[in-house]
């Protein structure tokens, strides 16, 4: 087993992953510059970057759930789901442009999002606990962007670029959770007026709401809740899909509504 890193090595990825963050300039892969890089350093790579984005003055407003379908896991190549952390200023208003200035690789996936009205405090947590915490949900779709040069990523890499999270867009629609079967609700996906794309909640570990209580069971063994007030991403149903300047996305669920984005 490798060793630990220390703290002042954890500091130093981190600050490297948020001058590429903000520079848009691409690293190496980590996994490959730290050989043997475990999991449980990587997660506190990703924390460090949260507190320097934190103090300046970005406000946490959810958290991410990445690589939970088959599809996404075999495009990155990594074989389990992991998570990242969401800020105000990620977040692009429905029907909005989000400018890829500063964006390396941009892809976009759709999500469905959970709006939580009471916190969710794992382990432990259930499935019917998910649902009587979840105030609604919306349709979403969330951009991702790796600061690792051409998405060449185990998943250390993405776990400690806090799960190549760059920006998200909510539907405008919010519905009750109650007596729809998320397994079976159906995505589709259009860029530039044509389907590209289409899924369904299954594709989410079975359920985007199993994604949701793996993520408070995770993050609470960590010691970290999942709050109210918060909007959780739970995962990409289907395929990561590239964008550059000038698509317009648009991803619809019958029940849930739409939401688009232009790039610009």
């Amino acid at each position: 087993m490798s060793a630990a890193l220390t703290p002042a090595a954890i500091a130093e990825h981190a600050a490297q992953l948020h001058r590429a963050l903000r520079d848009g300039q691409p690293l190496e892969p980590l996994s490959e510059r730290i050989p043997g890089l475990r999991i449980e350093d990587a997660y506190a790579i990703s924390s460090d970057l949260l507190a320097r984005r934190l103090a300046e003055g970005e406000r946490v407003a959810g958290k991410k759930i990445g690589a939970t379908s088959a599809a996404v896991q075999r495009m990155l190549k990594v074989d389990q789901p992991d998570f990242g952390f969401l800020t105000d200023r990620m977040e692009v208003p429905n029907g909005g442009t989000l400018s890829l200035d500063g964006l390396i690789a941009p892809r976009a996936e759709g999500e469905i999002a959970f709006h939580l009205k009471r916190d969710l405090c794992g382990p432990g947590i259930t499935h019917h606990e998910v649902i009587a915490a979840t105030e609604a949900l919306s349709v979403c779709f969330e951009i991702v962007d790796s600061r690792i040069r051409d998405w060449k990523i185990g998943i250390t890499d993405t776990v400690a670029d806090n799960a190549s999270a760059a920006a998200f867009v909510l539907g405008n629609q919010r519905v009750a959770p109650k007596g729809l079967d998320l397994g079976t609700l159906g995505m589709v996906v259009e860029k530039n007026g044509e389907l590209v794309a289409s899924g369904a909640g299954a594709a989410a570990l079975g359920s985007p709401i199993n994604c949701v209580v793996w993520l408070a069971n995770t993050l609470g063994r960590l010691g970290t809740p999942l709050k109210a007030g918060e909007v959780i991403l739970s995962g990409a149903l289907v395929p990561l899909i590239p964008v550059q300047r000038g698509d317009h996305m648009r991803v619809r669920i019958g029940a849930l509504g739409s939401a688009d984005v232009h790039f610009a």
